[in-house]
């Protein structure tokens, strides 16, 4: 690590425009933040700092809270743009029906190093590794040891596509990897992933019942056209397993009951706008959502599809429910005069919003005694990067991963003048092409070439994705 940066030094960062994401939703001009060991000890201008404090010189930058994904499909970065053209019925047949079980723990391994290396260099500090691909507990352990090697903050949701919740969570193996894994690190958190189909039989009971008695968490794919629908949510709520700590992901094709019963159990909604308004899980439901007053935080899904940044995840966000809007208005020969969802506000779901849904007050705000997750954006060679006029709207509108300087995570340096710090980028590489070189094998060349451009697939997918169940919803495409 730069000499700069040793452990153990204070670090300031002199003269940002400062976003604590407070909720005032503050703009401090020419503002120092004072990082002592791994939090914040002190926000001001011209703040008197120890002497050896490392100093980063952030004028003429915005200075941020780390960004939060809660819901990537990280094993899935080793096929980095693979899917750009596929539809979510595609991605199932690929991923749950042919290929997924082709992935070896070292694939997992390395689809999650490069995954968590990509969060760090754009400025997302903390990521939820909706692991779900653990046909063995071998493979968990290649997830978590990857997590572990990357010094970013991650949640790790345990799942396994080509299984019933039910299960592999009841499992002794299940149980003995939670507690040899889970809860020795204090970077990675954990949650079990898994879905609800809607089966009235509600199989998924035994594994929310493994969630309770563990004090986990359950992130759950919710609202999906063609796979999960209002039936799971009122299957949960039914049976009492709606809390505060639910993540419910897309939540895009749900009922106003559904909506209703999200919001009086307290849990929270991920959304993934970009693979929503692409993929066909349904239109992105901030709109909605701001009406129940649902929380709301974001996250990127896989890198098959999308670039694993969250400037995208706002900038697409704040487009869809403003068109949304539009449309809505138009329909009833009305114009829209006020924007109702703002760029503070999705700024607030890339930072805060996620702390909120992983029930972490100590990060997504800068205030003195919070963990030190900072970002600084910056970036004097780039013509984007001045005027900063109104700084929610540059972070939200005209901000990349390219403008990311410095990245702090835990009052580390990450990412120092655009350069990642302390990271084996090409270890990662030969590690990513190890296993694409290991999976064109396994598929073939034709196959592998042709599952970029994959054939229109059989209608029963569109029905039920998950090889474990036979259930069928009659939702959306009858029985």
């Amino acid at each position: 690590m730069s000499e700069d940066f040793q452990a153990g030094r204070p670090i300031v960062l002199r003269g940002g425009t400062v976003l604590p994401m407070d909720a005032q939703r503050s703009v401090l001009r020419n503002t120092d933040v004072l990082v002592v060991d791994d939090k914040i000890e002190a926000i001001g201008p011209s703040l008197t700092v120890p002497d050896g404090t490392a100093e980063i010189d952030a004028t003429g930058g915005i200075v941020m809270p780390g960004m939060i994904d809660t819901h990537r499909h990280m094993w899935q970065t080793a096929m980095r743009g693979y899917g750009a053209d596929w539809t979510l019925t595609q991605y199932f047949v690929f991923y749950y029906l042919q290929h997924g079980k082709t992935f070896r723990p070292e694939d997992i391994y390395a689809g999650n190093l490069l995954s968590a290396i990509e969060a760090l260099d754009a400025g997302v500090t903390t990521t939820v590794d909706w692991s779900h691909n653990n046909h063995t507990t071998q493979h968990a352990d290649a997830a978590v040891d990857a997590l572990e090697a990357i010094p970013g903050r991650f949640v790790f949701a345990y799942g396994n596509i080509q299984a019933g919740a039910w299960e592999w969570a009841t499992t002794p193996e299940f149980r003995d990897f939670v507690s040899r894994r889970m809860g020795r690190n204090n970077m990675l958190g954990f949650q079990m992933a898994f879905d609800v189909t809607g089966d009235p039989a509600f199989p998924e009971k035994a594994a929310f019942e493994v969630a309770r008695d563990l004090g986990a968490s359950v992130t759950t794919h919710a609202g999906v056209w063609g796979a999960t629908n209002d039936d799971g949510i009122r299957l949960m709520y039914e049976n009492g397993f709606m809390t505060p700590g639910t993540v419910y992901v897309h939540a895009a094709t749900l009922s106003d009951d559904s909506y209703q019963r999200i919001a009086a159990t307290g849990g929270s909604v991920s959304v993934s706008t970009e693979s929503e308004q692409s993929c066909g899980q349904g239109y992105p439901p901030t709109w909605a959502l701001r009406k129940h007053n649902i929380p709301v935080s974001l996250s990127m899904d896989t890198s098959v599809w999308w670039s694993g940044d969250l400037f995208s995840a706002m900038r697409s966000t704040l487009g869809a429910d403003r068109s949304r809007e539009h449309l809505e208005a138009h329909k009833n020969g009305d114009t829209v005069t006020h924007a109702n969802l703002r760029a503070d506000q999705v700024v607030s779901y890339a930072t805060n919003g996620g702390a909120a849904a992983l029930g972490r007050s100590d990060v997504g705000e800068l205030a003195p005694g919070k963990k030190a997750d900072v970002v600084l954006i910056k970036n004097d060679n780039s013509p984007v990067m001045f005027p900063i006029l109104n700084p929610y709207g540059h972070v939200a509108f005209q901000a990349q991963r390219g403008d990311v300087h410095t990245v702090l995570v835990d009052g580390k340096v990450v990412k120092h003048d655009g350069k990642l710090v302390g990271i084996d980028l090409g270890a990662a590489k030969a590690a990513i092409e190890s296993t694409v070189e290991y999976l064109r094998e396994q598929l073939g060349e034709e196959a592998w070439t042709t599952g970029m451009n994959p054939d229109i697939p059989e209608t029963k997918v569109l029905d039920n994705p998950y090889t474990y169940t036979d259930y069928r919803s009659s939702a959306t495409h009858g029985n």
